[in-house]
Order: C-alpha cells, then structure tokens, then sequence
C-alpha cells in the first residue's frame, strides 16, 4: 500500500490537512507550535483508492525535542511513496523551507508543494512567491475552508494503484459526528468516575472473535512509556527526550506476534491538573479515548524515584475501564535495587490491581523487555475465557456453605445460580433473591474463591446481583469489579 508523507515546518496545517484527507479528527490540531512530534499513520482512500496517510511532526531544530521530532519526521519521507510538503502561505518564503524542499526532491519521489491558508482569490498573489522554489506541482489551497484540496487528492490518486474489491470508508457526512470533541481536560483530581451501570442480558452475549489486542501504554509524565513502545516494537517508532510530556497524540504500532497482532497505544503521560499546559488538555481527551478500546494496560512505573499519589490517580483508570493489566516496574537498571522491599509498596499502594502481575524492565537497555509479549497472550487469555457454568456454580455454592451470606434484617440471602453472559472481561451474573443486600466484601470473597480455581490473573472479575427473572432493561446498580 501507497505511503503519503505530510512534511514541513511546525504550525503550517499539516495536522489539519491530514485530518480533512481522513474526513474524522484524528491529529491534534491546535495553534501552539509543535503540537504534532510522533508520526501518525491512518488508512485513508483518495480517488477511492486505499493508502497509507502519514502526519509528520514539524521541522524544526531549535531544541533536543524538536530535533529528535525533526529526524523521525525525515526518517519517515525516505519510506513514503508520495511526499506533500506543506507551507504557510500567509509567511513569505524561507530559507530553511526551500533547503528542505530541494533535499525533499533530490530523492526522486512525486512530491507537491502544498501553500495552505490561501482563503480567497485575492490571496493567491501569495502563493506566486513561492514560484522561487520551483516546484512543478504546486498547489495553493485552505484546509480550513476546503478550498483547492480536490485537486491535491486527484493528483495524489494519479500514482495510487487500484484495489479490486476495496470499499471506501463512510462519507464525511456520514462521520459528521465525529468532528465534535470536547476540550476537557482531568476534570476533577479528588474524584474518579461512578461505576458504570450494567445491563445484564437473559442470555450469553456472542462476541465476534477477534485475533487482535489492544494494549495501552499508561502512565505519569517521564517514566519511559514510548522508550517501552519503541523496544517492544523494536523500532524507533516514539519521540523520546528527556522533556516531560513529549507525548501528546497516542502513539499505535501494530506486531504480529505468535498467532496474534498486539497493538500497542502510547498514551500521553498523566499529571495533576493544576500541572496541566496547553496542548495537554487534548492528550488528556485522546488518553481516556483509547482507554475505552483498549483490552489491556501496560502501567509503568518509574522504579528509580518514590511512588506518587498520581501513580495510584492513574492506575484507577485501569479499574474504571474495566482493563485487564500488568504492572511494568521500568528503570530496573540498580542491581541493588530492593525486589522485594519495592514489590511490597506495589501491592500495598495498588491493592485494586491485586490481580495484575508485575514485571521489572529497562526500557532503555531492552532488558526483560521481550517477556512482556508473553505475558500479554497469557493475561488476554485468562481475560477472554469463558468460565464452565457448571465448575462455576459449584465453586459458587461451596463458597455459600463454606462462609454464609449474611442476612438482610433477619432473612436469608440466598444465590440461585451463576451465569457468565460475556468475556472480555469474564462478566457474572448472580441471580439471587434479594440482590442488593449483597455486600462488596462477600462479592470480594466471591471473586477471589474463584481465582483459586481459575487462572484469572491480570484480568478483573465483574459481578452483578441481580433478581430472578429480572427483564433485560433493568439496570443493576449493585454491579462490582474484583
């Protein structure tokens, strides 16, 4: 498939260009300079022909940051097919925009020069002075007003190949929906969000099977998310600096691993929202987004400085996302280091995460780094397993006998029968004679009678009392996760 490269300075409206190209809002678009530093990748169709849509950080040297930023984004117009360099048409010329250009054409790509922000005729006079680059195929365009962009893409659809058999995604109208985000950063920092209501089906939901899984990288601000992205994936695939909140848009790269393809999701690094700085309100937005796909967190930890309140903020959005997770213990470069002293603060910090096994790493050395491929195909099993009714209800009505339910003013609690109605993660219905006098803490005592007989570790266990015969509509507010 084709790759088109979107190239050229910072703030010129490449991010914006790419998303009228991909008809949704997938790049974060904002007037600071520099918002875009990790290449994007989505598939688009352009003269109903499919390629590969590449956003490219801005071009631009004037720290470590952005110089890393400057690199990937050269690194990624050598393997582009086609390369759509982009300029401000409301500046004049420079220098350095001609210099990349001419390194841009020297590599014997069909490649345009793009002069955006022409908004009306009376500023195409503009665009003539940048005649001087000499460019054969220039386009003078406004994203935002879609002015001059059909006649970019019926260029760029000249060198795409037809696909027999492919289906352009839905029309711009049919994504209308799709363009109304909101700027909402954390919202609040001494609360998290109520758990979700659930419906509980009368009979097991059929899930469509899937040999894909989402893995989201978490975690606060400099603690080695996208050096972690880079070594699972073993290329430089994330910015990485030293400058906390390098990450701003979600970072995906996809690998196939044994019978699987993980997809793995740099997040935007977390902190306190009295921290929070400009363009970081959006990456706040996209984080909870792919939290809501994902199947999986990975939540790094920075071993080699004390624990933070944040850590704990953040690992309970795992919780509130029902996640399966694994704890990534990074910066595991101190061979002194206390194993067990460190592990112990672990447990005792992220009680809710009991579950979730724990992994020590150096994303920087690669150290250990491969073993977490593994153990993702493990905990996605152990989250996607269907659980025998029957074991199931026997470990249910051996748990009853063993440790009573307690009574609701004198009358007897009783569990008819257990139900698992969906995986992903394993989904239980208790149905009972009076559901909300279920104690969180018997549910806790539930849940964990039934890891002693299956392997659920990594993987959450949602139950939900409810009454017998109780219609599909009714939600159940009593609804726990353990």
């Amino acid at each position: 498939m084709k790759k088109i490269a979107i190239i050229g300075l910072p703030n010129v409206g490449k991010s914006s260009l790419f998303n009228r190209i991909a008809k949704q809002r997938i790049a974060i678009t904002s007037d600071f300079s520099g918002t875009t530093r990790d290449i994007k990748t989505h598939q688009v169709y352009i003269t109903e022909k499919p390629c590969l849509l590449l956003d490219t950080g801005g071009l631009d040297k004037s720290t470590e940051l952005f110089e890393n930023v400057h690199n990937m984004s050269m690194e990624a117009s050598k393997k582009a097919d086609i390369i759509v360099m982009v300029v401000d048409g409301k500046m004049l010329p420079s220098d350095e925009e001609k210099k990349i250009f001419y390194a841009l054409q020297a590599r014997k790509k069909p490649i345009a020069l793009v002069i955006n922000k022409i908004d009306n005729d009376k500023e195409m006079e503009r665009a003539w002075e940048f005649d001087e680059f000499g460019a054969e195929h220039v386009f003078p365009i406004s994203v935002s007003h879609n002015r001059g962009v059909s006649a970019l893409l019926e260029w760029i659809g000249d060198f795409l190949p037809a696909v027999e058999g492919a289906t352009p995604p839905p029309s711009e109208e049919e994504n209308e929906e799709n363009d109304d985000f909101e700027d909402e950063a954390w919202e609040d920092d001494d609360e998290f969000a109520e758990e979700d209501e659930e419906v509980i089906p009368e009979e097991v939901v059929q899930e469509v099977e899937t040999n894909q899984i989402n893995v989201a990288i978490i975690g606060r601000v400099n603690v080695g998310k996208s050096s972690l992205l880079n070594a699972l994936v073993g290329k430089q695939r994330a910015v990485v600096s030293s400058v906390a909140g390098t990450t701003i848009d979600p970072v995906d790269e996809s690998i196939e691993y044994e019978d699987k393809i993980i997809n793995f999701v740099d997040t935007a690094g977390l902190r306190r929202r009295g921290k929070i700085e400009g363009i970081e309100k959006f990456a706040l937005m996209r984080t909870k987004e792919m939290l809501e796909r994902a199947n999986i967190a990975l939540l790094v930890l920075d071993t080699s400085e004390p624990f933070l309140e944040l850590d704990e903020r953040i690992a309970g959005l795992v919780e509130e996302n029902h996640l399966a997770c694994i704890i990534v213990l990074n910066k595991w470069d101190n061979p002194l280091a206390d194993f067990e002293k460190i592990t112990a603060e672990v447990r005792h910090r992220f009680k809710f995460l009991s579950y979730a096994p724990l992994i020590t790493v150096s994303a920087k050395s690669k150290q250990r780094v491969s073993k977490i491929k593994d153990m993702i195909l493990e905990v996605y099993a152990n989250y996607s397993q269907h659980l025998p009714t029957r074991q199931l209800n026997e470990i249910i009505k051996q748990a009853t006998i063993r440790h009573q339910i307690p009574s609701d003013h004198s009358k007897i609690v009783k569990i008819y029968f257990a139900t698992q109605y969906m995986t992903k993660p394993p989904r239980i219905a208790l149905v009972m004679n009076k559901p909300r006098s279920l104690h969180f803490s018997y549910k806790r005592y539930l849940a964990n009678k039934l890891r002693e007989n299956f392997n659920l570790e990594g993987s959450p266990i949602l139950l939900y009392p409810r009454a017998k015969g109780e219609r599909d509509n009714e939600q159940d507010e009593n609804g726990a996760e353990s």
